[in-house]
């Protein structure tokens, strides 16, 4: 259990990429012709932006991948000087592989301050006939504007859900995890497309020594189990907020339960319920304002329990 199964387990070759099936082609036409432009890579977390580019790597350098490829993370790497020294010194000597040029990896690129940006601007341009850069980010809108228009953009989207759960699978029988059809589907809605996150929830959860199921899961990641949510919601709708405050003080006092985390979760559980979208949307609006003001300080059994009753003067009077 030492190894991280998110690296135990990530693709090494564009065949073995899960998903992003029209970006990996695009991909293999660039490990064909050994000719790629600059890329940007924009997308959620865990979505197979890094990987994507350590397989296109693979693929181009074989053996010489080391001397040809190079990672860095803008978040930890933010400074001007990073792209003076760093960068500019692995971009300015030749590969060694039968490519003519290197790949340079910048993830987490929107992290990097505006004069760390158009200082590598500068450098794509003086370097681009050794050099590749391949930017990695979750929001493009925050790469100016200059290196945007030179790079070939490229949109990850979310791992889809039967996608991600049969990666589980395959990874929980390697391992010889006993894996339940509610464990593999909880990791599945904890990560909700993050493929990384989901495979860190399920050694986490293995690691427990207990078969992997739904309670096992959201025990480790500290979250209340839905159904808990569901009969709060359901107590509250009823009209018995003695009991919904007991329930409540029991998550909150007796379990250690976060209120922050219940709000979420009770936001989550709205989209759930048989009741008219009007009042649906009302009650998103109470959940935030009620998230709000636990996030600036105020009592989390006063602000949930006024949440609740709201909700169920929502449901009376249809919104």
């Amino acid at each position: 259990m030492s190894e991280l199964w998110s690296e135990k387990y990530r693709p090494k070759s564009l065949k073995d990429m899960v998903d992003q099936k029209e970006i990996v082609e695009r991909l293999k036409r660039f490990v064909e012709t050994k000719s790629m432009p600059h890329c940007l890579f924009a997308g959620p977390p865990g979505t197979g932006k890094t990987t994507a580019a350590l397989c296109l790597a693979n693929d181009l350098f074989g053996k010489f991948l080391a001397d040809s490829f190079m990672e860095l993370n803008a978040s930890d790497e933010r400074g001007i000087n990073v792209i003076r020294d760093t960068v500019k010194r692995f971009a300015r000597s030749k590969s060694l592989a039968d490519v003519p040029f290197k790949i340079l990896v910048l993830d987490e690129a929107d992290h990097l301050t505006d004069d760390a940006q158009h200082a590598l601007r500068r450098t794509m341009e003086k370097y681009t006939d050794t050099c590749r850069f391949i930017l990695s980010c979750n929001y493009s809108s925050r790469i100016i504007e200059p290196i945007q228009s030179r790079c070939a953009i490229f949109r990850f989207t979310p791992l889809p859900r039967d996608d991600m759960i049969n990666f589980l699978k395959r990874i929980a029988k390697a391992e010889g995890v006993e894996l339940f059809e509610d464990g593999v589907n909880a990791v599945a809605d904890i990560a909700a497309g993050d493929l990384r996150r989901a495979i860190y929830l399920l050694q986490a959860a293995a690691a427990t020594g207990e078969p992997v199921t739904a309670d096992v899961v959201y025990r480790v990641v500290g979250l209340v189990h839905p159904k808990r949510i569901a009969e709060l919601l359901d107590i509250s709708i009823k009209g018995d907020l003695i009991e919904a405050r007991e329930e409540l003080r029991k998550l909150l006092y007796m379990e250690g339960y976060s209120g922050s985390d219940i709000v979420k979760q009770i936001h989550s559980h709205v989209f759930k319920l048989d009741i008219p979208e009007p009042v649906k949307l009302k009650i998103i609006e109470l959940v935030g304002e009620t998230d709000f003001r636990i996030g600036q300080g105020a009592d989390e059994e006063v602000q949930i329990m006024a949440l609740l009753a709201k909700i169920k003067l929502a449901t009376l009077k249809g919104g």
